[in-house]
């Protein structure tokens, strides 16, 4: 057979779905499909890269897509008219009534060489302001519909460049008769296939016996497991798909991703407590803490579990060490917490007969007993913290499975790194 040239091309895409229907990783597909007959067509690596969690615009995950794919060089013109196609019935099929979903704002990008990874680092970390993004993409191919929002993932998933500690999720789409019925993955079942595969991770919460590779929305996706190769999520998924009791999947693909990474934080950082925690609607509590020479203040939120049960313990004096999210309201929102050093607790005065407290005779005055009259030198009783109560990995707590972010780094894969 002859040796053709192949040129390689970067491509992303982002923002395709409807807060009803629809999601960009089937779309992804999609594209992909259309271009599998293109003369020397081959997939290199497929990417999911999730992004700054508080993004404006983001969307269900807030992640994008990205590929990387070789074909023949002799094949660019048709390759690039079968993308334009493709977006041309992609903008068809989001219209409803003739109008598109303000809501939604496709994205599609590619490019012949590798793009600056500060992309990336700004996308997954900070606001990034649309305008500066489209300067930042002179140059690049680009199609898109609205307001462009598509582009800043789009070109992110593109920029992101992984390494070895790369984690894999294994995406499975439904057949299209499904889509809006439940979903036949029980949680005993996922259970059992993190028992039989355990290079899978943070499929399931142990805490709630719920299973966590199932969406909760009528999109196509049937699930995604996650794991540290990709022949680990793919063995999984063939094991999940031998089972009589899993609904049978339509298609599916393998991506790296950036999951796990922690990507969207700096590190950990070491302060002191400066307030008692005050308690706010939802039972979230917060306190502030000395940084960098300020203040700030720290948020912990119900659903954070032992993170709020560890804050609420807190007092001024004690020293922590704390890993979150800066929000756009300045506050810091934990993931993880430790108490390096603490201040002791004052319990109470000390106890004599009948388990009675001993009272103050005066000012200046000893300590004395009611019952027998018995005297001691004035003074309280004191204890540490108390972290019994806590599920604790190396000092650390961070919250249950169901509730952290995708991009945060389980503490089962080591302790969070030091800024």
């Amino acid at each position: 057979m002859q040796n053709l040239d192949r040129t390689k091309i970067w491509i992303g895409l982002d923002d395709t779905d409807t807060t009803d229907y629809g999601c960009t990783t089937a779309t992804f597909d999609d594209l992909l499909n259309s271009l599998s007959d293109l003369p020397g067509f081959q997939i290199i690596e497929r990417r999911l890269v999730r992004l700054w969690p508080f993004a404006e615009r983001r969307t269900r995950g807030n992640g994008a897509l990205s590929c990387i794919i070789e074909c023949s060089s002799k094949s660019i013109s048709r390759f690039e008219n079968l993308l334009s196609s493709f977006f041309s019935d992609l903008e068809d099929s989001l219209r409803i009534d003739g109008e598109i979903d303000s809501l939604t704002s496709p994205a599609l990008i590619y490019s012949f060489e590798e793009i600056n990874e500060d992309l990336y680092w700004e996308a997954v970390r900070q606001k990034v302001d649309v305008s500066d993004r489209i300067k930042k993409l002179s140059g690049i191919n680009k199609m898109t519909l609205n307001s462009d929002w598509g582009l800043i993932g789009a070109s992110a998933a593109i920029a992101w460049k992984p390494h070895e500690e790369s984690t894999w999720e294994l995406i499975a789409w439904r057949h299209p008769n499904n889509i809006g019925k439940k979903r036949e993955i029980s949680s005993s079942i996922v259970k059992d296939m993190e028992i039989k595969h355990p290079e899978t991770f943070v499929n399931r919460d142990p805490t709630q016996e719920k299973g966590l590779i199932a969406p909760r929305t009528p999109c196509p996706v049937l699930y995604g497991i996650r794991g540290s190769t990709s022949q680990a999520v793919l063995s999984a998924h063939e094991w999940l798909q031998s089972n009589k009791d899993v609904e049978k999947c339509q298609r599916f693909a393998i991506h790296r991703t950036n999951q796990l990474s922690d990507d969207h934080i700096r590190g950990f950082s070491t302060s002191t407590v400066l307030t008692n925690p005050k308690e706010t609607k939802g039972a979230h509590s917060s306190l502030e803490v000395t940084f960098r020479g300020g203040s700030k203040t720290l948020v912990a939120f119900k659903e954070g579990g032992d993170v709020n049960r560890l804050l609420r313990k807190l007092i001024p004096g004690d020293r922590i060490n704390w890993l979150g999210l800066e929000s756009p309201d300045g506050s810091i929102h934990l993931e993880r917490l430790r108490v390096e050093s603490s201040v002791p607790r004052v319990t109470g005065r000390p106890i004599c007969c009948n388990n009675k407290t001993m009272r103050s005779a005066g000012v200046n005055q000893p300590l004395r007993c009611i019952s027998c009259q018995r005297q001691v030198d004035k003074h309280w009783l004191f204890e540490d913290i108390n972290l019994n109560n806590l599920a604790l990995t190396n000092g650390w707590v961070e919250p249950s499975p169901s509730q952290r972010r995708h991009l945060s780094r389980p503490l089962s894969l080591g302790e969070p790194i030091r800024i």
